[in-house]
């Protein structure tokens, strides 16, 4: 489904984001780890085409997400407080967001229904503005848009920082369900291992914007942890 080949992205000469060859199939739980610094962020934007290469590409369903948006019709995403409109209420901005994938109203409040538990009470129907919102429930809301049109593959960074732990119980429980029930395709990051092995199949750590290890099985946790304490 994602096809990465000879991806390549530098600043000032000096490469952040480095990759020969990855691949990542459909209904895959796809994890990346790395310390701070390690290009997870730049290589989601890469993917997402919020910027370009140095050089190499990306495919999705076989097309180069240069110059092509067919790929963002099956795409959602958050990676940050940017993807939000801050001076619109929840609730207009989720509308918002439908009304790009065509959604009626009905359509939206199906999408949104699974969010009620995550909510807790605290994002629809209340008249505050985006800006207004806490750390926490401001990823609620865009990890809620990155749902809206029922995408295929979600790509989501840091989606646990900031959320209480309930929250983060019922985050991990929903996207278990959708990649069981609907062979939904997400690629997390993450600075919590425990976290990323509760809930992704593969893992992979990457080390100054290089693919250091490409993990699956059983015992991800204890192998992501003897990396790290090396």
């Amino acid at each position: 489904m994602i096809v990465i080949d000879t991806l390549r992205k530098e600043y000032k000469g000096t490469p952040v984001v480095d990759i020969d060859s990855l691949s990542i199939g459909q209904g895959e739980g796809f994890g990346l780890v790395g310390n701070n610094g390690a290009g997870k962020t730049t290589l989601f934007r890469l993917i997402l085409d919020l910027i370009k290469p140095t050089h190499g590409e990306v495919m999705i369903e076989g097309k180069d997400v240069k110059g092509n948006d067919e790929w963002k019709k099956f795409v959602g995403s958050y990676l940050d407080e940017n993807f939000l409109i801050s001076y619109l209420t929840p609730d207009e901005y989720f509308k918002f967001v439908g009304t790009l994938h065509g959604h009626q109203d009905a359509d939206l409040i199906t999408v949104l229904s699974q969010f009620e538990e995550l909510f807790n009470g605290e994002i629809t129907g209340k008249k505050k503005y985006i800006k207004d919102l806490s750390k926490g429930n401001l990823k609620k809301v865009g990890i809620a848009a990155a749902f809206i049109g029922n995408p295929q593959v979600v790509v989501l960074d840091e989606p646990f920082e900031n959320l209480d732990p309930t929250s983060q119980i019922r985050l991990k429980s929903l996207l278990k369900k959708e990649k069981q029930e609907k062979k939904l395709t997400y690629l997390i990051s993450s600075h919590d291992l425990n976290h990323v092995t509760e809930i992704c199949d593969r893992i992979v750590i990457l080390e100054k914007g290089k693919v250091i290890k490409d993990l699956r099985g059983q015992n991800l946790l204890s192998e992501l942890e003897s990396y790290f304490k090396a």
